[in-house]
């Protein structure tokens, strides 16, 4: 009986997940679909420019559905052999005993940079490629189809990733490099998918990394960890797979957060309070996403570390204006949803302004702008609010609870040994300290920090 008192919305949400764990296979979201319709007949009117945001993040980078949609299977002729190229190389990237000697490692490393260079070369037609970077960046998306854009960013960003680190697990002799010279054939594509996107780093990010490395059966198209055991295969898949989970059960999220707002604008607070209502109920299952995942028993901790996490990270920059710019790789920072949820509760970003720039991409950076100008939580006053306020409340205990489980989560993660490597994270690069633990208390001190900022 109890499952006749779940939100609609909530329950096709939920069916979708279970059903795509139980069977390898990406489905779409159809069941959101008049979410997004509503949302786009909101911008047709002109009236919600909140809802504007969200129809344009969902139309342009997701190619029409959220979490993003892509297309693996047509692909124009001189991209195809970048996908053949990643594949064709994978099983050569990890290694089961990494050598502890620089040496050893180094040799290995230009081995595998030397092959990828050599195949760029010889299959890939960067004039073609270019071509259809230019019309794409000109609107002509008829030649350049945005779902498969977004597996084109994909692709050269784990290309990228790849030839950065050049061996998995990362080792030392990689963590130490200041500059990496990337063939053309990765660097020449690079600068207009990040302008498409609006992020300015030479690392990948969690849309392109983690979003569009799903294809439209639910498999994930660039893996890290070809050959190894099935803890370390089974662990990354795992992983990623929670990353994307939580954007599935996000959607009806960001729709109410956007009704919300433009009921409490109209002074709608009954519907206001429904949304509201939804937005906890809601959250509470998305939160058991992670909960649910992020456990030894499916990510092993063993293996984390230097199997899946390190791949993520990036650690070297580039000399501009004079200057060196070091950029870091991937963070569950990084995450729209839990972003938008902190807008939407008027707390501060997380993010400093320079890092939203070249880690977020630009329309996500605008909603969850858009979020907090317009919270209105801490508007509230008079006495028919009380409910709301009520429900913010409820919110904010759900996020301190997930904060408080996410510390205690990962630093037993963080605090396995992997000698082939210095002290890193994937967000925030190689650790400076004295030893291990006074560097992890470092991060462990941001995590306690932005628990109590979560008020």
């Amino acid at each position: 009986m109890f499952l006749f008192l779940l939100p609609l919305s909530f329950l096709i949400a939920l069916i979708i997940v279970v059903t795509w764990r139980q069977h390898p296979k990406r489905l779409r979201v159809d069941a959101s679909a008049w979410q997004i319709q509503c949302l786009r007949l909101m911008k047709e009117q002109g009236r919600y420019g909140i809802a504007s945001l969200l129809s344009d993040l969902i139309d342009n980078d997701g190619a029409g559905a959220w979490p993003p949609k892509t297309n693996y299977e047509t692909w124009p002729e001189p991209l195809q052999p970048y996908k053949e190229i990643y594949h064709e190389l994978a099983p050569s990237l990890p290694s089961a005993q990494p050598s502890l000697e620089d040496d050893v490692n180094q040799e290995k490393r230009n081995r595998y940079r030397s092959r990828m260079r050599k195949l760029l070369t010889e299959r890939i037609d960067i004039v073609g490629v270019e071509k259809l970077l230019i019309a794409a960046e000109a609107g002509n998306w008829d030649v350049f189809p945005r779902d498969t854009y977004n597996a084109f960013y994909c692709c050269i960003a784990v290309c990228r990733h790849a030839y950065r680190w050049a061996t998995i697990p990362v080792v030392k002799v990689a963590q130490t490099e200041k500059i990496v010279e990337f063939p053309p054939e990765l660097e020449v594509p690079w600068p207009y998918l990040q302008r498409a996107f609006g992020v300015e780093a030479d690392s990948g990010n969690n849309t392109a990394n983690v979003l569009h490395n799903f294809d439209e059966q639910g498999e994930r198209v660039f893996k890290i960890n070809i050959g190894m055991s099935e803890k370390i295969k089974s662990s990354e898949d795992a992983f990623f797979r929670l990353f994307y989970d939580l954007e599935v059960l996000a959607l009806p999220i960001y729709y109410d957060m956007v009704r919300a707002i433009i009921c409490f604008e109209e002074k709608g607070n009954i519907s206001c309070l429904t949304h509201l209502q939804n937005i906890t109920f809601r959250l509470r299952h998305l939160l058991k996403i992670f909960y649910d995942g992020l456990t030894a028993s499916r990510v092993s901790r063993e293996v984390w570390l230097s199997y899946i996490q390190g791949f993520q990270g990036w650690g070297v920059g580039r000399i501009i204006n004079g200057e060196y710019v070091k950029y870091d790789g991937l963070s569950g920072n990084h995450v729209l949803i839990f972003q938008a949820l902190d807008a939407f509760l008027g707390l501060d970003q997380y993010l400093s302004d320079v890092n939203m720039d070249r880690y977020i991409p630009i329309r996500q950076r605008d909603l969850c702008r858009a979020f907090k100008k317009y919270s209105f939580r801490h508007k509230l006053k008079g006495p028919m609010d009380c409910q709301i306020e009520d429900e913010f409340k409820k919110m904010v205990n759900h996020m301190k609870l997930f904060r408080t489980a996410h510390r205690t989560r990962v630093m037993p993660y963080l605090e396995q040994p992997a000698p082939e490597r210095l002290l890193m994270t994937a967000g925030k690069s190689v650790l400076e300290g004295p030893n291990a633990k006074s560097a992890l208390k470092v991060l462990d001190d941001m995590l306690v920090t932005r628990l109590k900022q979560t008020a």
